[in-house]
């Protein structure tokens, strides 16, 4: 029998969470879609959660990753900060690093 070490990591500060698995994918949506609405859709995720989450990771970071602009006649949109992207990078880069860690770890038990 295999098994497999599972795990789930967040950045906090003093003022909360700051990034983690579902907020990263979230951000990522963002950029990819150009729009918090669409992010939301294409994450099963109600736009007012979307809108919350967004809102305390700019909140709990020193600098925004999501800029939002109104509509009008050129339409509205949301992009993601070169701050947001490379916090995007610097948690998926810890995130496979603790996977890594942990799939090493595994190695060294026996059940």
């Amino acid at each position: 029998m295999s098994y497999k070490i599972k795990s789930r990591i967040w950045i906090e500060s003093e003022n909360g969470v700051f990034l983690g698995e579902g907020r990263v994918d979230l951000l990522k949506a963002i950029k990819q879609t150009g729009s918090l609405s669409k992010a939301a859709h294409h994450l099963e995720m109600s736009y007012k959660k979307a809108w919350k989450l967004v809102d305390s990771i700019n909140k709990t970071a020193k600098e925004p990753l999501v800029i939002t602009s109104t509509g009008g006649k050129g339409g509205g949109g949301t992009h993601i900060t070169t701050y947001g992207e490379k916090m995007i990078e610097e948690f998926d880069a810890i995130n496979k690093r603790c996977w890594t860690f942990l799939d090493e770890e595994l190695k060294q038990v026996s059940f």
